[in-house]
């Protein structure tokens, strides 16, 4: 089966000042941040996934560097978060379980190559990070079985950070899309991914990737530590 990725690339990413989308900015081997998510789908999945992304702020500029994948456009780009463009993916994709990435991630290869197994039965997931906990980062707890319980930035006593690669089974995703219809334009897409846990029964499980470095580039310190890995 043709595995159905996302990338969430609508945001202006203004925090790291550059006039570009956050997704095309350079890494120090001379791909965009974009283009080693791209680099990193094929080589895990092959050439045949598709590969869809949320554009919104000068989207063209991302269309043009990447003619070959397709794209869904959220136009309030400037007044929703991610919640809203995964929402947005996720109609657009049909029934099929999507693995979604946020647009600024640089990971190492092997995170999608440990992402197989949970693919192939179809297991809802979060990649997770319990190396750190930081307050201004998404984090997470577990219940008794191991499955994610919170999540969210405001976690109190959180075991580790989600990461931004995510995966929702076939069977989930109604209730994602569902709960992603009810949150604040300025949600997170977590704060869905929480309410289909507590109303809907989600069982999420984290896939712990701390061995492997995957960095969100938010400012310039976080895309010079990105650098020394690429």
């Amino acid at each position: 089966m043709t595995l159905q990725t996302v990338i969430l690339a609508a945001g202006m990413g203004s925090r790291l000042g550059r006039s570009l989308p956050k997704p095309l900015t350079e890494l120090s081997d001379g791909r965009s941040i974009m283009r080693q998510q791209h680099d990193n789908i094929r080589a895990a999945f092959g050439s045949d996934a598709r590969i869809t992304a949320v554009v919104g702020y000068r989207a063209e500029t991302i269309v043009e560097a990447f003619p070959e994948a397709e794209y869904v456009y959220n136009d309030r780009y400037d007044q929703t978060n991610t919640s809203k463009s995964l929402l947005r993916a996720l109609k657009a994709t049909g029934k099929r379980a999507v693995l979604w990435m946020n647009g600024d991630v640089v990971f190492d290869p092997r995170v999608l190559g440990r992402a197989i197994e949970l693919i192939e039965r179809d297991q809802s997931f979060v990649s997770v990070n319990t190396a750190k906990v930081s307050d201004e980062e998404v984090k997470y707890t577990v219940d008794a079985e191991g499955f994610i319980k919170e999540l969210s930035k405001t976690v109190v006593g959180g075991i580790g950070e989600a990461v931004g690669i995510n995966y929702i089974s076939r069977a989930d995703k109604p209730a994602l899309i569902a709960q992603l219809g009810r949150v604040d334009d300025q949600d997170y897409f977590e704060r869905g991914l929480e309410l289909a846990i507590v109303e809907n029964g989600l069982r999420l499980e984290p896939m712990d990737i701390s061995d492997l470095y995957a960095v969100e580039v938010d400012f310039a310190e976080d895309l010079e530590r990105a650098n020394l890995f690429v």
